[in-house]
């Protein structure tokens, strides 16, 4: 465990094994922490797996500058700590913001070095993402709709009436497991919500922060290399959505996990664990490095 000095502060992170092609995280948020997606370290039996908490959440420094949460800063944040590792070639795997991040970083720093991507939970365009909750709103319980709507149009995030309405679409969405693993709670208690509320905004449902008009689906096209897509049947990323990404990213698939949602590498570890796995060793002579 190590931090590195970047614009802002200093992150902190983990690596986990030794040898083959690297595997960096990028967990999701903005301003949630490692801890939800530590279970990939089972994969540091056949390579350097590498964690690590984005600034202003989990062990990393919280600088009060709001100026630093922007979502170029987070993909300079990545590149400082690729080259300070040494990485010629690498993995990506990011889940929900996560798979922002990853775009994002290939897109302003090229893919020489990037084996292939791992796109977990996928969000992608912030339009397309909003429409997906309105639709999951839509289709929760009278109460739970009215509760969060009502706390939308008033902006009292507070109310009990809202945080049981989210419970529900969490539970739905979010987590499907009846008892939600260690891991993910240490997430939550780790979770940055300065970060998150000046990025994305108060609302899980209405974007109001930098992010709002935030769309990198016009890039995927560019892509060449290869794409692993992933979601959970009834993920947060719909798999309509999932598969639509998919469609415009040249070497890519979806897998959708039955039964599970925005946490399926949770609760469909196994499984999934198998299949990153399956994926990451079949492009392991992938990408080359930066000239």
């Amino acid at each position: 465990e190590e931090m590195l000095k970047v614009e802002g502060g200093s992150i902190w992170y983990r690596m986990a094994g030794n040898g083959g092609v690297p595997l960096v995280v990028l967990h999701g948020g903005p301003g949630t922490t490692h801890d939800y997606l530590d279970n990939l370290e089972a994969l540091s039996d056949e390579r350097t797996v590498v964690l690590y908490d984005q600034l202003g959440g989990g062990r990393s420094d919280r600088p009060a500058d709001r100026d630093l949460w922007k979502v170029d800063r987070f993909a300079e944040e990545l590149d400082a700590l690729i080259r300070h590792l040494g990485f010629k070639r690498f993995h990506l795997l990011g889940q929900s913001w996560g798979t922002m991040l990853a775009v994002l970083y290939a897109r302003k720093y090229g893919q020489n070095g990037i084996a292939s991507l791992v796109l977990s939970a996928p969000y992608l365009s912030s339009p397309l993402w909003e429409a997906d909750q309105r639709r999951h709103v839509d289709d929760l319980p009278e109460k739970e709709r009215k509760a969060i709507l009502d706390c939308e149009a008033s902006g009292d995030y507070s109310s009990p009436a809202y945080a049981e309405a989210m419970d529900v679409f969490y539970r739905r969405h979010v987590c499907r497991m009846p008892v939600w693993p260690e891991n993910l709670n240490r997430t939550l208690q780790g979770m940055g919500m300065d970060v998150y509320n000046t990025m994305w905004g108060p609302s899980e449902f209405t974007l109001t922060g930098n992010m709002k008009n935030l769309d990198v689906t016009p890039f995927l096209p560019d892509l060449r290399v290869p794409v692993l897509y992933t979601c959970g049947e009834f993920d947060e990323a719909t798999p309509d959505t999932s598969r639509r990404y998919s469609e415009l990213t040249p070497d890519s698939r979806v897998l959708i996990f039955a039964g599970a949602s925005h946490m399926h590498h949770l609760e469909m570890e196994i499984e999934y664990l198998a299949a990153v796995r399956d994926f990451l060793g079949k492009n392991k002579d992938r990408g080359r490095a930066p000239e």
